[in-house]
C-alpha cells in the first residue's frame, strides 16, 4: 500500500502548491503565456467537475461536493482492495492517480472558500481576518492550464456547428484534472492487460466445468 499511498501524496502535493501559488499570485482573469497564444497559464474559477464544467446552484454545489466524498471513499476502498489481493501494479497506480485527482479537487470545494478571501479584482489573501469568500464545501475549484492550440471555424457543409467558432483544447483545468485523465487513459489503453485474463480465466473455468460435466464417469461405462 505504500506505493499507492506515495503516488497520491506526490500528486496532491504539487496540485496543492500550483493551486496556492495561483492562488496567492494572480487574480481571477490573469494570465501569462507561456508559448505564443497555444499554451497559456490562465487563472479561472469553476464551481463544478472536472475541466470547468458546471452543476449549478447552490444545491447543486453542496450535491457535488457531497457526492464526490462519498466517490472519494468508494475509490478509496476499492484502491485498498486491490492492493490487499495483490492486483495488477499498474492498474492500482491507474486508480491511486483518479484517486489522487478528484481529492486534490475536494479539497479545493471543502477549503478555499474558508481559507482565501476572493480573487475579484485583486490577489487572494490567505486566512482573512474578515473570513473566506464561501462557507464549507461551497469552495471553487482553482484552474489554470489553458491549450488552445487550434483555432478557427467549422466549415459550412460540417453538420449543427456549421461556420461556428471552434477551439482544441478549450477547457482550462488543473493538476488534478491531469492525474485524473492520465489514469483513465492508461485504463483504457492497458483494458486487456488489466481485464482480459479475469474473462480468460472464466471461459476457461466455464469450458472446464461443461467438459468435466460430459464427460462419461466410471460407472456410465461400466454400465
Amino acid at each position: 500500500m505504500r506505493k499507492p499511498l506515495l503516488i497520491v501524496f506526490i500528486v496532491l502535493l504539487i496540485d496543492q502548491l500550483i493551486k496556492i501559488y495561483i492562488k496567492t499570485h494572480f487574480f481571477l482573469g490573469e494570465e501569462i503565456h507561456l508559448a505564443g497564444d497555444w499554451a497559456i497559464i490562465h487563472f479561472t474559477e469553476n464551481n463544478g467537475m472536472a475541466y470547468g464544467m458546471e452543476f449549478g446552484g447552490e444545491f447543486g454545489k453542496l450535491f457535488l461536493s457531497v457526492f464526490r466524498i462519498f466517490a472519494v471513499g468508494g475509490i478509496a476502498y476499492y484502491m485498498w482492495t486491490l492492493t490487499k489481493n495483490k492486483e495488477d501494479k499498474l492498474y492500482i497506480v491507474c486508480i491511486a492517480l483518479i484517486f489522487a485527482g478528484a481529492l486534490g479537487n475536494i479539497i479545493d470545494s471543502a477549503f478555499y472558500g474558508v481559507m482565501f478571501s476572493d480573487s475579484n479584482y485583486e490577489v487572494a489573501r490567505f486566512l482573512p481576518e474578515e473570513g473566506g469568500y464561501a462557507g464549507f464545501l461551497h469552495g471553487k475549484v482553482v484552474d489554470m492550464f489553458y491549450f488552445p492550440i487550434i483555432e478557427g471555424h467549422f466549415p459550412a457543409w460540417f453538420p449543427i456547428w456549421a461556420t461556428e467558432e471552434f477551439e482544441f483544447f478549450r477547457p482550462v483545468f488543473n493538476f488534478a484534472d491531469f492525474s485524473i485523465s492520465v489514469g483513465v487513459g492508461l485504463i483504457i489503453v492497458y483494458q486487456k492487460r488489466f481485464f482480459g485474463k479475469k474473462n480468460t480465466a472464466k471461459v476457461d473455468a466455464d469450458s472446464n466445468g461443461i467438459a468435466a460435466t460430459n464427460s462419461p464417469s466410471t460407472e456410465d461405462i461400466n454400465v
